[in-house]
């Protein structure tokens, strides 16, 4: 199964090549692009059934680590992998609908496919990257295609939303290279497994630097406050497929970095109390952003933000509970957020405008598209038994059996956060759907090829409700392999590229290394 391994990077990259070749044949474009991020979902799920019996690494060009560069699938990011596959498939397939709709001749499709291919090609090499400097190869990619995504039309409010989110982009690289730098020039690798065995050994006042820029670097991306002020003025501006994309899967990025890296390679916990101070500063300012807000695209925003303080909460408890419950959390998040935007740009369509104060009666005109919002919405708010109850007590149990006050500060914030959630989507629901519109809205057709998507994934979210159980048993066990670490560094490095006295301590899996250019 070795061979699945690059594909979720590579089929995506060769797409978006043939798609910008295909630049005078739309359709083709369409065709190629729910094609091969088709493919990319029905390789997630492979790898997802193949390493749960151990992480399998890729060496590219034959270059064995840690000198080349490798790919590395392990359970944490196999899970993202299907999730994020699903999500940009779904996503795909709804801005289709909504550009066949609109019979927007003029709209940039050559461009937006190939974009949105490499887009998705860029997270999964994230998601993948056996070394730093490769994930920062895979935020770049990122940067750029998101770039363009959220500028598409041109209007001076996107260009304007676009320069804030390049500018911040840009500095959380500066602050990513400069940490690769000092990494290599202490370490000698940028290589995560061969890093997970020298970082110990090197000055604990240079390990704490490089720790405190890495999360930094991490924490821009991700949106944690304070570094978050960035998001809720960006990913509103953007049609509503981008920002869908956006809010589910690129802040998320952000966040699998902070658990690989804290998990991997500073498992010893020295910055635990500062990234929960972080946590619960981002879960009260984001919700407090978010109930104040009287648009809906924003006031999702501000929740985004919020809601990431519950993930950051799982990373800082450094216990296999609190992890276990942050992957659950995130997964649950990644799925529910893009459903929530993009039933948000079914509200658009039918109400024509996404504020508070203009909206309203659309339970009337439309009581399906009342439900779609209803479910994700509370889902979100984690009101039982829906996922996002089971990963929010997941997350408060964890910090319970930690027990220290910090931790009980952190129970007693992420409560608190989930009523003002409710209480801020319960507020946009009841004006959006129950009070009396201010004139009769100008469109009341939902194309079904937009309802689907949206719908499909407003199911993936009860999924995870209904498979609560095995979902958990999955994320504990790559919880599990996360405190061990051995697995990761057994998959990557074999005994002879260790270096003296870098040797494996008592690792029971087996080690599945493979290259491309030579055999299994």
């Amino acid at each position: 199964m070795s061979w699945l391994v690059p594909l979720p990077v590579v089929v995506p990259l060769f797409a978006a090549g043939l798609a910008l070749a295909l630049y005078r044949r739309p359709r083709l474009q369409r065709i190629v692009s729910v094609t091969a991020l088709t493919a990319v979902l029905a390789t997630s799920v492979a790898l997802l059934v193949a390493v749960d019996d151990g992480p399998i690494a890729v060496d590219i060009g034959d270059w064995a680590a840690p000198v080349g560069i490798d790919l590395v699938a392990d359970r944490l990011s196999a899970l993202m992998l299907v999730i994020s596959s699903a999500v940009t498939l779904s996503v795909l397939v709804y801005s289709l609908a909504q550009g066949r709709d609109d019979d927007e001749e003029s709209a940039p499709v050559s461009i937006y496919h190939p974009t949105f291919l490499v887009l998705a090609a860029g997270v999964a090499n994230a998601f993948l990257s056996g070394d730093l400097f490769n994930i920062y190869v895979g935020f770049e990619i990122l940067l750029a295609a998101s770039f363009v995504l959220i500028t598409l039309g041109g209007t001076g409010e996107r260009i304007r939303a676009g320069t804030i989110y390049v500018v911040v982009a840009l500095l959380s690289s500066v602050l990513f290279l400069v940490a690769i730098a000092m990494v290599y020039a202490a370490c000698g690798t940028v290589n995560l497994a061969q890093l997970a065995i020298r970082l110990p050994e090197i000055d604990p006042g240079v390990r704490l630097v490089i720790q405190v820029l890495l999360l930094l670097a991490f924490a821009v991306k991700a949106a944690v406050f304070p570094l978050s002020a960035w998001l809720p003025d960006s990913y509103p501006t953007a049609p509503a497929p981008v920002t869908a994309v956006f809010a589910g899967l690129l802040t998320k990025v952000g966040v699998y970095a902070m658990i690989r890296t804290q998990t991997l390679l500073f498992p010893d916990g020295r910055l635990d109390d500062w990234l929960m101070w972080a946590a619960l500063a981002t879960m009260v300012v984001g919700i407090l952003g978010a109930v104040a807000q009287d648009d809906i695209k924003r006031l999702l925003s501000f929740t985004l933000v919020s809601h990431i303080g519950y993930m950051v909460f799982g990373i800082a408890l450094s216990t296999e509970a609190g992890w276990t419950a942050a992957i659950y959390y995130v997964a649950h998040h990644i799925v529910v957020q893009t459903a929530l935007f993009l039933v948000v740009g079914l509200i658009e369509r039918v109400g024509g405008s996404t504020s508070l104060t203009r909206l309203g009666g659309l339970a009337k005109l439309a009581p399906g598209l009342a439900i779609l919002f209803f479910v994700p919405a509370m889902n979100l708010a984690g009101i039982p038994p829906l996922s996002g109850f089971l990963g929010k007590l997941g997350l408060l149990e964890a910090g319970v059996h930690v027990g220290t006050s910090l931790a009980y500060t952190l129970v007693v914030g992420g409560v608190v956060t989930s009523l003002l959630t409710l209480y801020a989507l319960v507020k946009a629901w009841n004006k959006a759907f129950w009070q009396p519109p201010e004139a009769e809205p100008p469109r009341l057709r939902m194309p079904l090829g937009m309802v689907l998507p949206a719908g499909a994934l407003v199911v993936v979210g009860l999924v995870l409700t209904f498979a609560g159980g095995p979902m958990f048993a999955y994320t504990h066990r790559a919880a599990v392999a996360l405190a061990e670490r051995t697995p990761y560094i057994d998959a990557v490095l074999p005994d002879g590229a260790r270096g003296e006295g870098e040797s494996a301590h008592g690792s029971e899996h087996g080690r599945v290394t493979i290259d491309l250019g030579g055999g299994g």
